[in-house]
């Protein structure tokens, strides 16, 4: 069983990380958080990256109820804006 995890900040690390967490069967990316970023513009960075090139996979922005989420590749990662990191439902997303 994959380790989950979540991202706080998904700026050039966060993104790094993540492309390598989603390369590694052993992780499943469960969240992401980033205060300054909106979901659309998370779908663009992640999509096209000038250093690591297009991201091999699909990406697709998803909000429902009030929630928003990166679907990569058919995977739901729950999506959070929280300057706060300690309020963030990390274990419920």
């Amino acid at each position: 069983m994959p380790a989950g995890m979540g991202i706080n900040g998904f700026g050039r690390i966060g993104r790094l990380v993540f492309r390598a967490a989603m390369g590694n069967p052993d992780v499943a990316v469960k969240a992401v958080n980033d205060p300054f970023m909106d979901l659309k513009y998370m779908v663009y960075q992640l999509k096209y990256d000038s250093v690591h090139k297009q991201f091999a996979g699909t990406i697709v922005a998803k909000e429902d109820g009030g929630k928003e989420f990166l679907v990569v590749n058919g995977v739901e990662i729950q999506i959070f804006h929280e300057k706060d990191p300690a309020a963030i439902p990390w274990g419920a997303a």
